[in-house]
C-alpha cells in the first residue's frame, strides 16, 4: 500500500527557518557528482571522440556508430514519425513559437539631451548547444522547449546533444523533433561529457564551442554545466521535478491525485506535495493517489518517489499558510485549484511556472500550453526563472552623442574624473574642445 507522509504545521508560526526545516527536499548535493564530471570533461578535452565513444560504452549501453547524427538519419526519422505524434509536436511547436515571439523585447532609445541618445538592443548569442537527457523517457518536448525559444531570439547556430540509446544512436523520436525544427546539427552524447564538449569543441567532429548551453540532465549534467559556467553561459542546475498543488475543500481530490502521480512517475527523485487546508481533502487526496499509482503503468516509480522523504501532503490553517509555505520551497510547478486561485496567487512570489485552476494540468505545461517546461528546481524559483528567449539574448547599450551634448556635461563629468582621481578620464573629454 503506498505511504505518502503527512507533515501538520496547524498552528504552528511558519517562519522561514522552520519551513526550511520541515518541508521536504530530495537528498541531492549537485557537488559531490563534481568531481567525477570534471574528470569526465577532462576526458573529452583531450582525447575528443575516442573519450566520448568509451564513456557511451560505460554509461550508454553501448557507443554509436557515429557521434554526430548524419543528415541522411534526421530526415528519415522524419518521415517515419507516427502521424499523431507529428501533428502534436508541429502545434506544440507552433504554440512555443507564438509564446516565445512575445518574450522578445523591442528595442528602446533614451534621449537624455538634445544630441544625446542611448539606445538598447538585444543581440542573440552566435550559438548555442542543447542538452536532450535519455534514460527513463524519451523527450521530444524538449527538443521543442529548448530550441524554439533561441529561434525565436535569432541564434543563428544550434547543436543538440542527446544521449545513443544502447548503441543505437540518438532516439529517432527526438531526431524528428531536431528535423522538424530545422536543427541539422546532432550529436549522439550523453552526460557530462557532453556538456563539455559543447562547451570546448570537439574539432574531429566539426563541433564548434558554443556560447550558451541549456536542457536538463541528472546531477553529472548539473555539475558539469557548474563547471564549465563561465567557458559558456547555462540556463540553471536542473534537478529532479517538482509539484506543489494548493488546494482547499473546493479541489477534485482525483484531479489533485492524477496531477501529482503525473509527476511522480519521471523519477524515483520527483517530488510531488500537496498543501491544503482541508484535512477531508488531504484524506481523500491519499486514498485516491492508492488507486491511481495502483492503476498506473510506472506503479514501481511513482510508488517510490511518492513514499519517499521528498514527497508529503501538508496541512496548514488557511490559504494565506499555504501561500507562504509555497513560496519556502519554491516549486518548479505550482498548481493552485481552489475556489478563488487568483487570490491565492496575489500572494505568491516564487514559483517556476504557475498552473490555475482544476483544467491546467501541470503536464498541460509539459506539452501544449505554448509555456517553457524547462524550469528552476530545487528552491532556485526563488532567484532564477524558467528557459525564455532571454537566455538567449544580451541586452547592449549603444551611446552617440553630439559634441554638443557632450559639452553639456563637460564640467561635471571632469569634476568626476577628478574626484576619483582618474584625471586621463576628464583629459579625454577635454580634448575634443581644445
Amino acid at each position: 500500500m503506498l505511504v505518502i507522509r503527512t507533515i501538520d504545521l496547524r498552528g504552528r508560526e511558519l517562519g522561514p527557518a522552520m519551513l526550511a526545516d520541515a518541508l521536504p527536499r530530495p537528498e541531492i548535493d549537485v557537488a559531490v557528482a563534481a568531481e567525477a564530471a570534471a574528470q569526465l570533461i577532462g576526458e573529452v578535452r583531450s582525447r575528443g571522440a575516442a573519450a566520448l565513444a568509451e564513456q557511451a560504452e560505460r554509461f550508454d549501453g553501448g557507443a554509436p556508430a557515429s557521434v554526430r547524427v548524419p543528415a541522411a538519419e534526421i530526415r528519415a526519422a522524419v518521415d517515419a514519425l507516427a502521424p499523431e505524434v507529428r501533428a502534436a509536436l508541429e502545434e506544440s511547436i507552433r504554440r512555443v513559437r507564438l509564446a516565445s515571439a512575445a518574450q522578445v523585447p523591442p528595442a528602446a532609445s533614451t534621449e537624455l539631451a538634445p544630441g544625446g541618445v542611448v539606445r538598447q538592443r538585444w543581440q542573440p548569442v552566435r550559438r548555442v548547444g542543447l542538452y536532450v537527457p535519455g534514460g527513463k523517457a524519451v523527450y521530444p518536448s524538449s527538443v521543442v522547449m529548448n530550441a524554439v525559444p533561441a529561434q525565436a531570439a535569432g541564434v543563428a547556430s544550434i547543436a543538440l546533444a542527446s544521449p545513443s540509446q544502447a548503441g543505437t544512436g540518438v532516439h529517432p523520436t527526438i531526431l524528428a523533433a531536431a528535423g522538424l525544427l530545422g536543427i541539422e546539427e546532432v550529436y549522439a552524447m550523453g552526460g557530462a561529457g557532453a556538456i563539455g564538449a559543447l562547451a570546448y569543441g570537439v574539432p574531429e567532429l566539426g563541433l564548434e564551442p558554443v556560447d550558451v548551453i541549456t536542457g536538463p540532465g541528472n546531477v553529472y549534467v548539473a555539475a558539469a554545466k557548474r563547471l564549465v559556467k563561465g567557458q559558456v553561459g547555462i540556463d540553471a542546475e536542473a534537478g529532479p521535478t517538482e509539484i506543489l498543488v494548493i488546494a482547499d475543500s473546493s479541489a477534485d481530490p482525483e484531479l489533485v491525485a492524477a496531477d501529482l502521480v503525473s509527476q511522480a512517475e519521471h523519477d524515483e527523485l520527483a517530488a510531488a506535495i500537496l498543501v491544503t487546508d482541508s484535512a477531508a481533502l488531504a484524506t481523500e487526496v491519499e486514498a485516491a493517489l492508492t488507486r491511481r499509482v495502483a492503476a498506473t503503468a510506472h506503479s514501481s516509480r511513482a510508488a517510490t518517489a511518492l513514499g519517499a522523504r521528498q514527497s508529503a501532503i501538508v496541512l496548514v490553517d488557511d490559504l494565506a499558510s499555504a501561500a507562504r509555505v509555497s513560496d519556502a520551497y519554491g516549486p518548479e510547478h505550482l498548481e493552485i485549484q481552489t475556489a478563488a486561485p487568483e487570490a491565492v496567487l496575489a500572494d505568491i512570489h516564487s514559483a517556476g511556472a504557475i498552473f490555475l485552476g482544476p483544467h491546467t494540468p501541470v503536464s498541460l505545461g509539459d506539452y501544449l500550453a505554448g509555456s517553457n517546461h524547462v524550469l528552476p528546481t530545487g528552491g532556485q524559483s526563488r532567484f532564477s526563472s524558467g528557459l525564455s528567449v532571454m537566455a538567449f539574448l544580451r541586452p547592449q547599450q549603444v551611446v552617440e552623442y553630439s559634441r554638443e551634448a557632450l559639452g553639456a556635461v563637460r564640467e561635471p563629468l571632469v569634476a568626476l574624473a577628478r574626484a576619483e582621481d582618474l584625471p586621463a578620464h576628464g583629459e579625454a573629454v577635454e580634448a575634443r574642445f581644445g
